[in-house]
């Protein structure tokens, strides 16, 4: 008996420390912009608040999930933001604030620009290897849509198929269970008029 409540010790501290380890590598916008300086990747932005319930709902199911942890380590550079905080920000070359509003909080300057004056919570931004904002997504995420999404973007599937499109290829890809290239998503090149010259 003390064997297998031994055996089911290990195991159950296995499982704790690797799923422990499953988590999105967040940093703080000075640790993402100075990797950026080695290495361009894109940069994604959880906009938090620490009231914000929706936020917690999302940190805890959609940014754990270990399929969503493991894909944004790869692809971005994830940045968590209370869009509430003190601290001044410079991002490129601009100083950001946080600016009083109304009642007792302040709203940083930053979020208000990458959420593109929409401000709302949760919000995800994604950025790209220019340091341009491509798109920010307010509210709740379930994994699998966000799934879809970051896939998206990292991919750069968005400067040249339309989002439907793109849905339709990812499922049937991920029903068929196969790696995703560039290639596969490039819209058929298409001729004007007849062809002749």
């Amino acid at each position: 008996m003390n064997k297998s409540i031994l055996i089911f010790l290990i195991v159950s501290l296995s499982y704790s420390v690797s799923t422990a380890q499953q988590k999105i590598n967040w940093l703080t916008w000075e640790e993402a912009l100075e990797l950026h300086q080695n290495e361009k990747k894109k940069i994604f932005v959880d906009v938090y608040t620490d009231w914000c319930k929706w936020c917690d709902k999302m940190e805890k199911s959609t940014l754990s999930d270990p399929y969503v942890v493991e894909y944004v380590n790869e692809h971005y550079y994830a940045i968590r933001f209370n869009a509430e905080q003190n601290a001044e920000i410079i991002f490129n070359n601009k100083q950001y604030k946080p600016i009083k509003s109304f009642g007792k909080r302040s709203t940083h300057e930053l979020a208000i620009e990458i959420m593109n004056g929409n401000i709302g919570y949760p919000t995800i931004v994604f950025i790209d290897e220019n340091l341009k904002v491509i798109q920010p997504l307010q509210g709740f995420l379930d994994v699998k849509t966000f799934e879809l999404i970051m896939t998206y973007f990292a991919g750069d599937h968005y400067k040249d198929m339309h989002w439907k499109k793109f849905v339709v290829f990812y499922q049937k890809k991920k029903a068929k269970n196969d790696y995703i290239t560039p290639s596969q998503v490039q819209p058929p090149v298409q001729t004007v008029g007849n062809g002749r010259g």
